[in-house]
């Protein structure tokens, strides 16, 4: 809903108005029916988003075959869970996640969908998207074996360093934004592949990280439904005093994206840490490291657009009602999601609960599906 109040309203959109409640569709069915049902209708969301990629791209945005082969990359990889046997099944069933919730290598088709995909659909892929991964990761995370654990944690790990890196070097929002998330939820998949859980402290980040992400995008979305979508951020400025709405809202959403209390990632990321069975360590360093130069390109993103010299030959025009509604809901979400208890989501069942005297998780049911 949100994604579709921050579109503007035009002949053009209406494909993908109704694409938005299609995927949320099959989206809920995912998350709702049996495992079986669900990864049918992973698979019809995948196959959309292939057809989307393939037929809708531009000059300034060019065809992406990485990340069409990413997607068709995850489409197989769910066939083959319905299909194939132990171990099999079950590392298909990993790489589909590491496609949904993306991760280095497999990032592509997350970078392609946020920056190619028509309309509002980039706002909404990039919650519902991981939000169905850790939904599909949650089941996994407790049967898997040490080797695959050290794996993922080094993917993770690497992820998180190169997303920030590359998002500091991005001069593209959409890009920025992408790398960004990218960082963002590869902390995440080292935080579960290391506690072997997917506890409601991970649900919460996933949500805060895809909600700031969405509002963001939508905020971008803003000025090139006023400026153009070939805009130069860097030639955008002075809307601080322009567009005060605008500037008041976009602020609250680069504290939240920054990690900064009282937003719902701030909450997310520090349950994580403090849940976590790691104690400190350099993966620990790497999460912070990551956390903080967050904190760097997006506030330097920020500033090139709130500040600097007002340009007399551009038109500066504030909110409209619909795109004042939708900022104003995902900043209010995210405040809620930093207050509220964590119990408020479910018991938080973390390894550490389990006991001193207790075997690592997947130390049984991970020989079940894994050596089968």
């Amino acid at each position: 809903g949100v994604s579709l109040l921050g579109q503007p309203h035009h002949r053009d959109h209406r494909a993908s108005w109704v694409l938005t409640l299609v995927f949320l569709s099959l989206g809920l069915g995912a998350l709702t029916s049996q495992p079986v049902v669900g990864t049918l209708f992973l698979m019809a969301i995948h196959g959309f988003v292939i057809v989307l990629l393939y037929r809708h791209h531009t000059p300034l945005w060019p065809i992406s075959w990485w990340g069409l082969g990413a997607y068709t990359l995850g489409a197989l990889c769910l066939l083959l869970t319905l299909v194939a046997a132990p171990p099999l099944s079950s590392m298909a069933a990993l790489l589909a996640c590491t496609i949904l919730l993306p991760v280095v290598p497999f990032h592509d088709g997350h970078l392609t969908a946020l920056t190619r995909l028509p309309g509002n659909l980039p706002s909404f892929m990039v919650l519902l998207f991981p939000a169905l991964g850790l939904h599909s990761l949650a089941p996994l995370a407790a049967t898997l074996p040490d080797p695959v654990v050290w794996v993922m944690s080094f993917l993770a790990l690497t992820g998180t360093i190169y997303g920030a890196i590359k998002a500091l070097a991005q001069s593209r929002v959409r890009l920025l934004l992408a790398y960004s998330s990218l960082s963002f939820f590869s902390m995440l998949w080292w935080c579960v592949v290391t506690t072997r859980s997917a506890t409601p402290r991970a649900a919460l980040f996933v949500g805060a990280v895809g909600l700031v992400m969405c509002g963001l995008l939508l905020a971008w979305q803003i000025i090139r439904t006023r400026y153009g979508d070939d805009v130069d951020p860097q030639a955008i400025s002075g809307l601080a005093s322009t567009m005060p709405q605008y500037a008041v809202l976009l602020s609250l959403l680069a504290l939240a994206a920054m990690g900064l209390p009282p937003f719902g990632v701030f909450a997310g990321f520090m349950g994580l840490l403090l849940s976590s069975t790691a104690a400190f360590s350099a993966g620990i360093i790497v999460l912070v490291c990551a956390w903080l130069a967050a904190s760097w390109y997006i506030l330097d993103l920020v500033q090139r657009l709130l500040f600097g010299t007002r340009r007399a030959d551009l038109r500066y025009a504030d909110l409209l009602q619909t795109e004042l509604a939708a900022l104003v809901i995902v900043v209010l979400t995210l405040l809620a999601l930093g207050v509220a208890p964590i119990s408020l989501f479910g018991p938080d069942r973390t390894t550490a609960a389990t006991g001193a005297d207790s075997e690592p998780a997947g130390a049984h049911s991970g020989s079940l599906v894994w050596n089968r």
